[in-house]
């Protein structure tokens, strides 16, 4: 099972649709780069940087989607569809950790299966992302789990265009509230497949399972967020179950587990302080409902924490 790890198909539709949604303007369906040829990260007055942690690791690779990739926080790597940031916390993980070598292969819009087959899009063909694994590889993060089964693509992309059918109620709940479970339950599969392919492949690594934050508001409602009032609700559960999953496959497969829900409580989408972009893509800034750098520089000192 491991050596094809593939979600099931039935909601291709769904993921595209995310993926129309969250990237305007750029394609990120089938995004990659030769991981030597990003940016490195910037200044460290501008982006700021965790203090360093009392490890020993030697080659480090980065596997995930786009929060970690974390698509248009500057500086990007604009020379391919994948919109990784120099900036992300994979790097700034490894700028933590002196004399760590990283290898960051994360890339928009990859799933599960994407680390065992070529991730396709308009722009060509990615390698699996498990290629950047070696017998001597000692850390591995793995960031994943959103794009199975379409799931971001249903609360992200469909639930805010059916917001309009129905504002005071509750178009989105009632369409896929049916599906989620099944759809959790794969992802904590698919994920416990990664874990056990990434043992295979490089058996003294310590892995990281990284968790996903808080994107939708507990309670209350925002522009940046526009969901149907009835909505937020069911998003928000989403959200968590979906925590829970990676939470879940962690335990499966005594993986560590790095915890961002906790850590992301009141920095939502529609929080004061957001650790999440809106809506809005700013090139400048993050691509819309994605990380932006705040965030990847607490998921970084969050990852530096649980390696001490």
């Amino acid at each position: 099972m491991v050596a094809s790890i593939r979600p099931a198909r039935t909601v291709d539709v769904m993921r595209r649709a995310l993926i129309a949604l969250l990237l305007p303007g750029v394609l990120l369906a089938g995004c990659g780069s030769d991981p030597e040829s990003a940016p490195p990260p910037g200044p460290a007055e501008t982006t700021g940087s965790p203090v360093a942690a009392p490890t020993a690791y030697d080659t480090y690779v980065a596997l995930g989607d786009s929060y970690t990739a974390a698509p248009l926080v500057p500086p990007t790597d604009t020379s391919n569809a994948c919109l990784r940031s120099g900036v992300n916390y994979p790097a700034l993980v490894a700028k933590g950790m002196p004399g760590t070598a990283l290898t960051d292969v994360s890339c928009s819009g990859a799933a599960t299966e994407d680390m065992t087959s070529p991730q396709r899009g308009m722009t060509g063909a990615v390698p699996p992302q498990f290629d950047a694994l070696r017998r001597g590889t000692d850390l591995v993060t793995i960031g994943l789990g959103g794009n199975d089964d379409g799931l971001f693509a249903a609360v992200l992309g469909q639930c805010t265009e059916l917001a309009s059918s129905d504002p005071t109620g509750s178009p989105c709940t009632a369409r896929f509230e049916d599906r989620t479970d099944a759809s959790l339950e794969r992802i904590r599969s698919n994920l416990a497949d990664v874990v056990s392919g990434v043992r295979e492949r490089s058996p003294k690594a310590r892995i990281l399972l990284v968790g996903y934050p808080q994107i939708v508001p507990e309670s209350g409602s925002c522009d940046e967020l526009p969901l149907a009032e009835g909505d937020y609700a069911f998003a928000r559960q989403v959200n968590e179950d979906l925590n829970d999953a990676v939470e879940e496959a962690a335990g499966d497969t005594e993986a560590d587990y790095v915890d961002l829900w906790e850590p992301s409580a009141g920095h939502d989408i529609c929080g004061d302080e957001p650790w999440i972009n809106g809506r809005v893509t700013s090139a400048g800034r993050a691509l819309a409902y994605h990380p932006l750098a705040v965030e990847q520089q607490a998921v970084a000192g969050l990852v530096l924490e649980r390696l001490r």
